[in-house]
C-alpha cells in the first residue's frame, strides 16, 4: 500500500491525541513468541520502541526466550519439562537459562535496538540486585508440594536502577533471571516478571505480546475485554491453561494493582504495539481489575 503526502498527514494527525496522554509515561513491554524469531518482527519491534522513546514514551522491555532455550537444551542432549505452564530448572538448566537470556538473547535485543537507532541497556535482575527472589512453592492437583528446581517468584523489585537509565534517555531490557538472598539465581516467567515490574514502576500501559490474537474462547473466538470474574470463569473451565496461565496471572494482578491498562496482543502482526498504542483500531485483549 502506498501513502499519499495526505496520508501520511492524517495518520501523523491521528495518532497526536495518543501521543499526548502517553508522553512521558512508562509503557512495560513483554517481547517473546513469534516477534522473537522472525527477522522481519524482530527488526520492526525494534524500530517501533526506538519509536516510542522518541515521542517521549518511556519503554521498558522485559523479554523471555523460552525456544532459544529449548534449542540450547537439545544441543547438549536435555529435553524441556514443564510442570503448570513453568519450566523445571534443576542446576544445569539454570546455567543454560542464565546463558541464552542474559547474554544470547539480551544482548541481541540491546544491538537491535542501538541499530535502529536507539539508546538500549541489558539488565537481569541480578544486577544490582534489582529482581530479588525465592523459590516458587508449587503444589499438583491434589495440593501436594511439586519441586521444579530453581524457578523463582519475585519477593520485590528495587526500581532505582531502571529510574535511572529511563532518566537518561536509555531503554532498559531486562531478563527475567531472580536473585535469592544467598546470591543464588532463579528463572522467572518473564509474564510474571512483566507485571510485577509495571506495578513498582506505577506504569500506564503493559503489554503482553503473544502467539495468538489474544484470549480466545472454546470456539477460537477472541475476547475483547475481561474482567477478573470472567477470568476465574475461564481457568476454572479450562479454557486458559499451560502458559496462558502466567500470563493471564501477571495481567490480571498489574491491572488490580493500579497499571493503566493491560493489553494482550498479537506479536506476529507487524507494529501491533503501535496498532495498539497509537491508533483507535486497538487489537487484542484487554484485562481490567
Amino acid at each position: 500500500m502506498t501513502l499519499t503526502a495526505e496520508n501520511k498527514a492524517q495518520v501523523l494527525a491521528s495518532a497526536m491525541p495518543h501521543i499526548r496522554e502517553l508522553a512521558g509515561k512508562t509503557i512495560v513491554i513483554k517481547y517473546g513468541g513469534n516477534a522473537m524469531t522472525d527477522d522481519g518482527l524482530k527488526a520492526g519491534f525494534a524500530r517501533d520502541v526506538v519509536l516510542l522513546r522518541q515521542l517521549g514514551l518511556n519503554p521498558v522491555v522485559v523479554h523471555g526466550g523460552g525456544p532459544q532455550i529449548n534449542e540450547t537444551l537439545a544441543r547438549v542432549g536435555k529435553q524441556g519439562e514443564f510442570v503448570q505452564g513453568m519450566r523445571v530448572t534443576d542446576p544445569d538448566t539454570m546455567a543454560i537459562v542464565e546463558m541464552v537470556l542474559g547474554g544470547q538473547v539480551n544482548k541481541e535485543i540491546v544491538s537491535l535496538i542501538n541499530l535502529h537507532g536507539g539508546q538500549a541497556v541489558g539488565l537481569t535482575g541480578k544486577d544490582g540486585h534489582m529482581i530479588r527472589a525465592s523459590k516458587l512453592a508449587m503444589r499438583d492437583e491434589q495440593g501436594q508440594p511439586v519441586d521444579i528446581g530453581q524457578v523463582g517468584e519475585v519477593v520485590a523489585i528495587e526500581p532505582a536502577l531502571i529510574a535511572h537509565l529511563a532518566a537518561g534517555g536509555y531503554i532498559p531490557v531486562i531478563a527475567p533471571i531472580g536473585v535469592g538472598e544467598h546470591g543464588e539465581a532463579y528463572n522467572i516467567n518473564a509474564d510474571l516478571v512483566a507485571g510485577c515490574l509495571a506495578q513498582t514502576l506505577c506504569a500506564e500501559k503493559l503489554m503482553l505480546l503473544t502467539n495468538t490474537p489474544g484470549v480466545l474462547d472454546k470456539s477460537g473466538a477472541l475476547l475483547t475485554a475481561l474482567s477478573g470474574g470472567d477470568i476465574q470463569a475461564l481457568l476454572a473451565d479450562g479454557t486458559l491453561y499451560g502458559g496462558m496461565i502466567p500470563k493471564i496471572q501477571s495481567a490480571l494482578g498489574a491491572a488490580q494493582s493500579g497499571v493503566g491498562a493491560v493489553h494482550i496482543i498479537d506479536g506476529r502482526v507487524p507494529h501491533a504495539l503501535l496498532l495498539e498504542l497509537l491508533t483507535d483500531s486497538h487489537c487484542g485483549t484487554m484485562i481490567r481489575a
